[in-house]
């Protein structure tokens, strides 16, 4: 029987909703460049950049380790700054989950921003652990990217 999760992780960051949304839907160049240990190449398979339905990897390092994962951009949600990725290929998938669903969101709080990352996956079995260190991963990602974004 398959296990279903969700994990969700929050991020306090200095930059508004719409530059992270921008980054990681239309400019995942520009983290390459801001991440370059972390984050190497965002390449576009099917579709417009940034579009629904449109296909795209990621490579990156995670845990000392060159990872890929393919996703599909199954919705966004201009307003409320929030992306969903729909895990297609890769690691995630391949070796670990049935099914991996990351859902990035940014919204206002208080006097500044905050990032939302929330996982929704199913396990195959109760040996295959929470995706924690991912989760971790992706929170200092946006630290590092929102520090590196104040910088200019």
């Amino acid at each position: 029987m398959a296990l279903s999760g969700k994990l969700i992780g929050y991020v306090e960051i200095s930059k508004t909703g719409d530059v992270f949304h921008d980054l990681f839907r239309h400019s995942p160049h520009k983290m390459v460049a801001a991440t370059p240990d972390k984050v190497h190449d965002c390449k576009l398979h099917e579709g417009e950049r940034g579009a629904v339905g449109s296909v795209i990897t990621w490579h990156y390092t995670h845990e000392g380790k060159k990872k890929f994962s393919k996703q599909i951009i199954e919705a966004v949600n201009e307003e409320n700054h929030m992306i969903v990725f729909k895990v297609i290929g890769g690691d995630l998938v391949d070796e670990l989950y049935k099914s991996f669903t990351i859902i990035l969101h940014v919204e206002p709080k208080g006097d500044g921003q905050v990032a939302t990352w929330t996982f929704e996956f199913e396990k195959p079995d109760t040996s295959v652990p929470y995706p924690t260190s991912l989760m971790d991963y992706l929170c200092n990602l946006v630290k590092d990217l929102d520090a590196h974004n104040s910088d200019h």
